[in-house]
């Protein structure tokens, strides 16, 4: 008997009325108001503006959901395409089913979009969603607690994740909560990369390299615990090549950026200097008028003291001649 167990949602999905709420979209949902939230906080600290990050949001969101679905659907095509399979749950993303590698590449995709429209780069905003966008993971992967999906190995640890489906092939058992230690690692990762960027000042995209890193380390091991069906190569999971060939992309662009330009970027949205350099210029042309007033008064002042001086010298001579005729 045991003792104590993570026990599985009833179901996934709540009816009110004829609308379904699902709680792995609600997950990502709310994973997303996370990281934009974040990344605002982040990105208005560094000097832009209060909206931008959302704003390039709006592209890279959907670019990302995308992204994730495709690599999701081409890995596991015969979940889809096989023997038995209806080719239409290639499009129910409700269902659960988004690879991060392809919302990353995708979004990042829709993200240079934004920014181009924006005149930003997209290194610096991508240091300030890093964060974000690891807390969005921790939350997303909730979504696959309330499909009881994506779980590890057996285990009768007291922490053990209690599966009681039976479709799609599932083994009612107790096994490692492996969505539960991805997303503690994804927490972990997101405090890891927002006090590197404080004690280091991370810049021109090194603070999202090194979130990629961190995260490919977790769900190396993570992902090594699995016992979904997945495509092998030399023995292991496919993703586990994923993250270790990302991994070294990732620290191989952190390297060589920390060599190229160092430090961090000084303006990260130009239109928020326009102002600034307007008031400069204002206020210097306002000092240039004051100092040409302070220069004009002695001028005019002596001016007044010479008209003075030629008075009294006629007055004088005025004087003089009076005298002479009396």
């Amino acid at each position: 008997m045991e003792l104590a167990y993570i026990p599985s949602p009833s179901q996934g999905v709540v009816h009110l009325g004829p609308i379904p709420l699902r709680g792995y979209a609600f997950c990502i949902i709310i994973g997303v108001f996370v990281a934009v939230w974040l990344g605002n906080k982040r990105w208005v600290a560094r000097g832009g503006k209060v909206g931008t990050v959302a704003d390039i949001a709006v592209w890279a969101v959907p670019f990302g959901l995308v992204g994730g679905r495709l690599y999701h659907v081409i890995t596991d095509y015969e979940l889809y395409f096989s023997e038995g399979r209806d080719w239409v749950d290639a499009f129910k993303v409700w269902q659960g089913g988004l690879g991060i590698w392809g919302a990353i590449a995708l979004g990042a995709v829709g993200a240079w979009i934004g920014c181009r429209r924006r005149g930003i780069p997209l290194p610096a905003w991508a240091d300030a969603l890093a964060p974000g966008i690891a807390l969005a993971q921790a939350i997303g992967r909730w979504g696959n607690w309330f499909n009881q999906e994506l779980y590890g190995r057996e285990t009768h640890l007291p922490w053990a994740l209690h599966i009681t489906s039976s479709t799609d092939g599932r083994v009612p058992g107790y096994y490692h909560p492996t969505f539960l230690y991805e997303s503690l690692w994804c927490v972990g990762v997101a405090f890891l990369v927002i006090w590197a960027d404080r004690r280091f000042k991370l810049g021109h995209g090194r603070a999202f390299a090194l979130y990629v890193a961190a995260y490919c380390v977790g769900r190396g091991w993570i992902e090594y615990m699995r016992v979904d069906d997945a495509h092998h190569i030399l023995g292991l999971r496919l993703n586990d090549w994923t993250a270790m060939i990302v991994f070294l992309l990732a620290v191989t662009y952190f390297v060589i950026s920390a060599k190229k330009r160092p430090g961090r970027e000084e303006i990260v949205e130009p239109d928020t200097e326009t102002d600034a350099d307007a008031d400069a210029s204002g206020g210097d042309t306002d000092g240039d008028d004051s100092a040409a007033t302070s220069e004009d008064e002695p001028k005019e002042d002596a001016d007044a003291k010479e008209a003075d001086v030629a008075n009294e010298v006629d007055m004088k001579k005025d004087e003089a001649e009076s005298a002479k005729k009396g």
